[in-house]
């Protein structure tokens, strides 16, 4: 007879504590007999679906071909259950992150699912010579989809649902070949602008300043972008449809002339662990040519409070160069953030009615510095995650962050008044701002804002444009 001892030193792990859950008896009681481990043996084959077994005439020989069936039998169930586990595809879900899905390895494919959500308030005061309206809105609803698709492909897809009428604001491939080279295939960001480029979550304001104004938003086109000396020194630079000053770019080329567009940026310091590991500065640039009239080739710009100070008269139209430049640099150090960026913008312009030409010459600057009251650590993409998250009945409070800002821009002087209504365009713009963020948790933020704006013209009879003085109101969900 064959000695239950030795029977279950040849039972699999599995199948032992399989055997063991079916009724095993405890230490002080008699060893099983054959037919006891016979008719458990049964019950583990009948949970593993094998084919029953009489139970009489059991021997040694025959116990052990059904132990070999069984052990068989765990071994392709293990199989398949690790198969299944390695072939399903990994989902996450964080509050930092969004949501993701990750394909198994090899194939290295990951989709990540993001959102922005503003809500903003516009109140005015003393505007009766030029009121505007006081008015809740959603300032920005944008879904995104990006991720991997492979190890050298990646995309992004982000679109502008605020608004009357859905937008798409990113829609690019990048071709991966190099950390110190990837294509760019799409409509995405015109690398000139320092503030431009900045996330729309990351603003330190509610509304950009000056500067953008003059610099294109985003644009259709190819660019080729990289970086160097572990990140310290990146760069871009790409052909494009063609933008206007502070505007998106058209959905195609509108005058069969194309613009390139350029910047280099530098973080000497950035891996150091000194003063100046937050310093960064650069230069970004573009040429091109513009034909026609219209808001898809001449700009219009607005303040702060997003109301129209200058536009072009409607007989005027872009006629031939435009080039923009603008050095720009930033300092983060603890909970102290410094930004500044300035920017011309030169444009070929033409009166159709008698032929006049010019060459109109804008600029832009402004100053943002920034100081966390909370301790946090202030960055280009804001702070990024209280120490203290704002927690109902409890000290934690969140994040919060005090703004200030000043900046000015300037309109040719011949641009008047051949080419603008100095009774309806101003000449300059220059003002101050200031600014509260409250960053609750990681992505939810309040923001309040007060901005003062002087102007210089764009009045009748020569007088100044009356002051704008708003205050804008945020509340923010990202993911």
């Amino acid at each position: 007879m064959i000695q239950p001892s030795l029977l279950r030193s040849r039972l699999p792990a599995g199948l032992a504590l399989a055997l063991a859950a079916s009724g095993a008896q405890a230490q002080t009681s008699p060893a099983p007999s054959l037919e006891d481990i016979s008719r458990r043996l049964q019950a583990v084959e009948q949970r593993l679906g094998a084919a029953p077994q009489p139970n009489d005439a059991t021997t040694a020989a025959d116990l052990d071909r059904r132990l070999r069936i069984i052990e068989r039998k765990l071994e392709s169930h293990a199989g398949e259950t690790s198969a299944k586990t390695a072939s399903a595809p990994a989902v996450a879900l964080s509050a930092d992150k969004g949501l993701s899905v990750k394909s198994p390895a090899p194939s290295g494919a990951e989709i990540k699912f993001r959102a922005l959500v503003q809500g903003d308030g516009r109140f005015y005061f003393d505007d009766g010579q030029d009121p505007q309206n006081d008015t809740f809105l959603f300032r920005r609803v944008e879904p995104t989809v990006e991720g991997s698709w492979g190890e050298w492909i990646g995309f992004r897809l982000n679109a502008q649902l605020a608004g009357d009428s859905a937008t798409l604001n990113d829609a690019y491939v990048d071709l991966k070949f190099d950390p110190r080279a990837t294509l760019r295939i799409g409509k995405t960001k015109v690398p000139v602008g320092l503030e431009r480029l900045q996330s729309s979550s990351s603003l330190a304001m509610v509304e950009q300043a000056f500067p953008a104004e003059l610099a294109p938003g985003r644009d259709i086109g190819v660019q080729l972008q990289g970086e160097f000396a572990d990140s310290a020194l990146s760069y871009a630079l790409g052909a494009y449809n063609g933008t206007v000053d502070g505007r998106d770019g058209a959905t195609t080329n509108p005058d069969n002339d194309f613009e390139w567009a350029g910047r280099i940026f530098a973080e000497p310091w950035k891996n150091a662990d000194n003063a100046l590991s937050g310093l960064g500065f650069g230069i970004g640039a573009s040429s091109g040519e513009k034909r026609g009239s219209g808001n898809n080739f001449l700009p219009r710009y607005r303040t702060p409070g997003q109301a129209t100070f200058f536009n072009y008269r409607s007989a005027v139209t872009a006629d031939g160069g435009h080039t923009r430049w603008s050095p720009q640099a930033y300092y983060y150090r603890n909970a102290f953030g410094l930004m500044g960026e300035y920017i011309r913008s030169k444009q070929e312009v033409l009166l159709t009615a008698s032929g006049e030409r010019a060459d109109l010459d804008h600029s832009a600057w402004q100053l943002t510095a920034g100081w966390v009251l909370t301790g946090e650590n202030a960055s280009y993409r804001g702070v990024v995650k209280p120490n203290q998250p704002f927690t109902l009945g409890s000290a934690g409070w969140g994040a919060l962050e005090l703004v200030a800002r000043y900046g000015r821009l300037a309109i040719d002087d011949g641009a008047f008044p051949r080419f603008a209504d100095p009774a309806a365009a101003a000449a300059e713009a220059s003002g101050w701002g200031l600014g509260l963020n409250w960053y609750l948790t990681g992505n939810l933020k309040l923001v309040a804002n007060y901005t003062q704006t002087r102007f210089e013209g764009g009045a009748a009879a020569g007088a100044d444009r009356e002051d704008e003085k708003a205050f804008f109101t945020r509340a923010q969900f990202s993911f």
